[in-house]
């Protein structure tokens, strides 16, 4: 016969708002991800990189004019994990960042973070994206107009095992690209035809890549700035006829196709000397073709980045 002592307890279903979590209790809960080698599940080999992708927060940058303003942020943070070690300490990740909250947000202050991930998470290397859209005012081209460019922009910071940060702006500019050859064709029916062509041209987008010098500095202004220069035809946001009358004269008069493109960025980014390596992705979006255009370049410097993009379908959006 069953007494009372042998009967299973029956849990309470409840939550207790008056509990407390004490410094003992605390300590005596499970932590599974640092209970070591013991543990482990499959090869027991290095991970590369794990932590978290994707948690948001207001950050406060400067702006254009040196205002400042708060954008939305989402960051992923990353660090290295020994052959040895079962897990890490992922909320670290971000209580880590939320400490920075309250400060302007650069490509500089990335090594103070770096730095903590490595110590916090006892990690060799560390890495941190952070992608954001930063608002710039245009003007248009003739009438005066002004409304808020958006651009695609993501701080990069990569600390090694010897301790040295990497600074890196990626910056997405979007632009119009007027087909050379299309220009050349119409050209000619008009003068031998006496037939009314129309050059194609489509929307375009350029992601370039920037390592900053350690000592030194370079603002998303400066990066706009050196896409405007060298190609001309940024994309408008506000637009009355006058204003389109002159995008058609602009597009004529910078014809380009995606070569042209990467080679009018590299230099550009050739001669700043804030920038110590680069690399330029080009991706037309062919109204003529049922496929894009694309070009992809770099500054060459050894251990720096490679001419390497796959996903060229990211750059549609």
């Amino acid at each position: 016969m069953d007494t009372q002592s042998d009967k299973p307890h029956e849990l309470r279903r409840e939550y207790d708002d008056n509990f407390v979590v004490t410094p003992e209790y605390r300590d005596s809960l499970p932590d599974v991800q640092n209970s070591g080698s013991a543990g482990l599940e499959g090869a027991r080999v290095p991970i590369l990189q794990v932590g978290i992708s994707g948690f948001r927060l207001p950050m406060s940058f400067v702006g254009p004019d040196g205002e400042s303003l708060s954008i939305e942020t989402s960051v992923t943070g990353t660090v290295s994990l020994e052959a040895d070690k079962k897990g890490i300490n992922m909320s670290r990740i971000i209580r880590i960042f939320y400490e920075y909250k309250g400060e302007t947000f650069s490509p500089e202050l990335l090594g103070g973070i770096l730095r903590e991930y490595k110590d916090k998470l006892d990690s060799k290397e560390a890495r941190i994206k952070a992608n954001f859209s930063y608002p710039m005012l245009q003007e248009s081209l003739r009438s005066g107009l002004q409304g808020f460019q958006f651009y695609d922009c993501c701080f990069e910071g990569i600390i090694d095992r010897a301790d040295r940060v990497r600074k890196i702006i990626h910056f997405d500019f979007v632009y119009s690209s007027a087909c050379p050859c299309a220009s050349e064709l119409s050209e000619h029916a008009r003068e031998q035809r006496n037939l009314l062509a129309i050059p194609h041209s489509q929307r375009s987008k350029a992601r370039i890549s920037v390592e900053v010098h350690p000592d030194r500095e370079i603002s998303l202004l400066d990066l706009r700035d050196l896409c405007l220069c060298a190609l001309s035809t940024e994309t408008q946001v506000m637009v009355r006829r006058e204003d389109e009358q002159a995008f058609a004269e602009l597009n004529g008069a910078k014809v380009k196709f995606v070569e042209d493109a990467a080679r009018l960025l590299y230099a550009q980014l050739n001669e700043e000397p804030a920038i110590i390596d680069f690399r330029v992705v080009c991706s037309h979006f062919e109204s003529l073709h049922s496929h894009d255009a694309v070009a992809v370049l770099c500054r060459g410097v050894d251990g720096g980045f490679r001419a390497e993009f796959e996903d060229f379908s990211n750059l549609n959006a």
